[in-house]
């Protein structure tokens, strides 16, 4: 006699870099080797925020 209830599974969550599961040790990655990638993608400058070209300054 099970008492318990079950409750519904998450969906498994998928690597952002590769899309394969994560892994609950690197997560959200599924390996050390995605989380270097994602890593090195943030040190190089690929993930970057565009602004808008209002660098002018004001000269009275």
């Amino acid at each position: 006699m099970d008492d318990q209830v079950k409750k519904p599974t998450a969906p498994l969550k998928t690597c952002p870099i590769c899309g394969k599961p994560q892994a609950q040790a690197t997560r959200p990655f599924c390996s050390s080797r995605c989380r270097d990638v994602d890593l090195n993608r943030w040190l190089k400058g690929s993930y970057v925020i565009p602004g808008r070209d209002d660098d002018v300054d004001d000269v009275e």
